[in-house]
C-alpha cells in the first residue's frame, strides 16, 4: 500500500465520520415517542467523539499530503426510532470492521502512530455498537 492509497482510504473513513455527525444529529431531532428524551440524549453524546475522529482523519489525510473530504457519506434515511438505531448500529459496525482493516493498513505502511489511533477508534466504535445493541435488545417491534 502507498500513500496515495491510504489517503483515499481515509477520506472515505472521514465522509462517513462526517456522515454519522448528520446522521446522530438529525436522528436525534427525529427521536419521538416517550423515550425521546433518552434518544436525544444518547444520539447526541455521541457526536463528540464522531466529531474528533473526523478531526484526527482529516489532521492526518493533510499530513500524508492530501486534502480531506467535505462530503458526507449519505444518511439511511429512518422513519421511527427502531429504524434510527438500526442504522446508526450497522453504521457503527461498519466503522469498526473499516477501522480495523485500516489499522493493519497503517501496521503494513509503517505508520505505527496512524495504527494505534485507528485501534482506539475501533474500541470507540465498536462500543458505541455494543450500546446501541444493548438499546435494541428489548426495543418493541
Amino acid at each position: 500500500m502507498d500513500k496515495k492509497t491510504m489517503i483515499d482510504l481515509l477520506n472515505q473513513d472521514l465522509a462517513g465520520e462526517l456522515g454519522a455527525i448528520i446522521q446522530y444529529l438529525t436522528y436525534a431531532a427525529k427521536a419521538s415517542g416517550p423515550f425521546r428524551p433518552q434518544l436525544v440524549q444518547f444520539f447526541m453524546a455521541e457526536v463528540p467523539d464522531e466529531q474528533l475522529h473526523a478531526q484526527f482523519l482529516a489532521n492526518k489525510i493533510v499530513a500524508l499530503g492530501g486534502e480531506p473530504v467535505t462530503a458526507p457519506r449519505p444518511v439511511p434515511p429512518a422513519a421511527t426510532n427502531r429504524a434510527m438505531l438500526e442504522a446508526v448500529l450497522a453504521a457503527e459496525q461498519q466503522a469498526t470492521r473499516d477501522y480495523t482493516q485500516r489499522a493493519e493498513q497503517a501496521g503494513a505502511l509503517g505508520d505505527k502512530g496512524l495504527q494505534v489511533q485507528l485501534e482506539n477508534m475501533v474500541s470507540d466504535e465498536s462500543g458505541h455498537a455494543q450500546e446501541t445493541e444493548r438499546i435494541l435488545r428489548d426495543w418493541p417491534v
